[in-house]
């Protein structure tokens, strides 16, 4: 991995605040993780793309129907939000992530979401069950390591701020397993279709690669390069699993947790 700016942290791993150094040359697929409502992580994926110039862009927030709708309409089209019912869909406002869709408007786009049915079948019966057929490809019927489900568990209760049940933490680890294995199906898909370079916009959960979107792509398809971005919003004081990473100002957006009150 090259990178015309690097910083190194105490622990070692590679940090980098200015997002244009980031090097893109040699990989087949560069994952753009960010914070769903921060401004600035989507300003620097709209520039990553126009740089990277993909084949196809794989949206976390598109299913692969809404992928056909976007499609249709074009990605720069001025009513894109609109036609993709975008203000129905619980992602923050579509001003947002609207110089993504136009950054790259000759990219095929492509849906790695998974309809709400099949998340409650995750939660309910499993991530393999939900996924079916192809679940074995993307290692969803290996049982995950037990200090790593725990981990999991722990970093989804934390997330929803202690407001979930208990017994309700595994079947949301397995909803995520799903959500992972979609994103990295989507890939999958847009690489035989379109070939390579394949850029993919999710938040930072997926993007992680210890047990992420990278962990379920590399079980299909080993030979694949990927490059996976963290976009963070503070100065990390512990390893991040990434392989480069990012720093933007954190917008003002109150107590998270009050959500949740």
């Amino acid at each position: 991995m090259a990178l015309a700016v690097l910083l190194c942290a105490a622990g070692g791993w590679p940090v980098t605040q200015a997002p244009e150094a980031v090097e893109f040359t040699g990989y087949d697929v560069v994952i753009m993780g960010e914070v769903h409502d921060n401004p600035g992580h989507h300003v620097n994926q709209a520039k990553w793309i126009a740089r990277l110039a993909p084949t196809a862009v794989v949206y976390e927030m598109l299913t692969p129907d809404l992928a056909d709708v976007a499609t249709r309409q074009g990605g720069d089209a001025p009513d894109l939000g609109q036609a993709l019912k975008w203000d129905q869909s619980g992602w923050p406002d579509f001003r947002l992530y609207a110089p993504v869709f136009a950054a790259a408007p000759q990219a095929a786009i492509w849906g790695g979401d998974v309809p709400r049915e099949q998340i409650t079948n995750a939660i309910r019966q499993g991530a393999a069950s939900a996924m079916g057929d192809a679940a074995s490809i993307f290692g969803l019927d290996i049982p995950l390591p037990r200090l790593e489900q725990e981990t999991r568990e722990s970093m989804m209760a934390d997330s929803h701020c202690g407001a979930l049940p208990t017994e309700m933490l595994p079947g949301m680890v397995e909803a995520q397993r799903l959500r992972d294995a979609a994103l990295a199906e989507a890939v999958f898909g847009a690489l035989l279709t379109h070939g390579a370079p394949v850029a993919v916009i999710t938040g930072n959960g997926h993007a992680r690669t210890d047990w992420g979107l990278p962990s379920a792509l590399k079980m299909a398809m080993p030979n694949v390069a990927v490059l996976s971005i963290g976009q963070l919003e503070t100065v990390p004081t512990t390893a991040q699993p990434f392989d480069v990473l990012t720093l933007s100002e954190a917008p003002d957006r109150g107590d998270p947790c009050n959500a949740f009150r």
